[in-house]
């Protein structure tokens, strides 16, 4: 078995677990760490066929006691859907299996299938993926899958947002301010609940006419039913923290150019934007380490504070 790097191959029960789904006469010939997520730990097992060829699945295991804890729910919410995607019009891995409990694996985890591609985090090219992120939020948005999904769960309180070292103070005591009011009304849609580049893959083909394109979206253990509102920002964010500030306004462009319904007023937007901006300030560095470890080396903590720092005091300076 080839291992790509110094994490154990798979740890001995979930090796039996895997095996078990199987086909007959495959084997585990191959893993390798993939980097970029936060919550769990994800690898690629390399799958040896009966007629000598290969295929891959993904294994997704919590190990981090920060989040194992939440595995079973955030397992069996992914498990739900997966299958519900499966024909829908947006390109999902398929489920293989799923160990919610850890009753027969070492951790919590979930078997799937490969999709190809890979996730895009530089700065280049990025004026033609946006329209595409767009496009395809708003495919996600028109699921009407027959199972609804969970309520979505707000990820910061108005006591919990940490204000970075160095913040504009008054316009983060706005902002907080501003989320202790209730959520504004609004029509539920279906949300991945975690939609950014990190969880995009794309086939990114040398430069010419043809372009990039999205291959798959992954990463559905927080999928819920609420505003679209909370999808554009949370996506509009991480644009912002990772290629700067213009692009928050830019991805809720494009999300409407491509065809994606926002909240009605003004106020009710920045509502939710402002909220999911403030949700980072509390893991800014968990947010920071993976972006790094992909190559983007000069977004550390600091800097990655400092602009949700300017992000915040822009959309309370917009207020106007």
């Amino acid at each position: 078995m080839t291992n790509h790097d110094e994490a154990p191959i798979v740890r001995p029960l979930t090796l039996a677990w895997v095996s078990r789904h199987l086909e007959a006469g495959e084997r585990i010939v191959g893993t390798e760490a993939l980097h970029g997520g936060i919550t769990a730990e994800m690898r690629r097992l390399t799958i040896g066929t009966r007629d000598g060829g290969v295929r891959d699945l993904v294994l997704r295991t919590f190990v981090n006691p920060l989040f194992v804890e939440q595995a079973e729910d955030l397992l069996n919410t992914e498990a739900g859907v997966l299958p519900l995607l499966a024909g829908a019009g947006v390109a999902a891995p398929g489920l293989v299996a799923v160990d919610p409990t850890a009753a027969h694996c070492e951790y919590p985890s979930l078997l799937m299938t490969h999709l190809a591609g890979r996730t895009v985090l530089d700065d280049g090219g990025l004026e033609a993926r946006v329209p595409l992120l767009a496009r395809q939020l708003v495919a996600i948005h028109a699921l009407r899958p027959a199972g609804r999904p969970r309520e979505y769960v707000a990820l910061t309180t108005a006591d919990t947002v940490v204000t970075p070292k160095g913040a504009d103070v008054v316009a983060w005591a706005a902002a907080i301010d501003m989320i202790r009011k209730p959520a504004p009304p609004y029509e539920g849609r279906f949300l991945h609940r975690d939609f950014h580049p990190g969880n995009v893959l794309f086939d990114v083909p040398p430069p010419g006419p043809a372009g990039p394109r999205i291959t798959g979206v992954v990463d559905w253990v927080q999928t819920s039913w609420g505003p679209a509102d909370l999808d554009v920002a949370h996506c509009s964010t991480n644009l912002v923290l990772l290629h700067g500030p213009a692009w928050g306004r830019r991805f809720a462009e494009a999300y409407e150019e491509a065809g994606g319904v926002l909240a009605a007023t003004a106020s009710e937007r920045l509502y939710w934007r402002v909220r999911d901006a403030l949700a980072f300030s509390e893991e800014v560095r968990l947010v920071a380490r993976p972006w790094r470890e992909a190559g983007r080396t000069e977004l550390t903590t600091r800097a990655v504070e400092e602009r949700l720092d300017a992000y915040v005091t822009a959309l309370m300076d917009a207020r106007g």
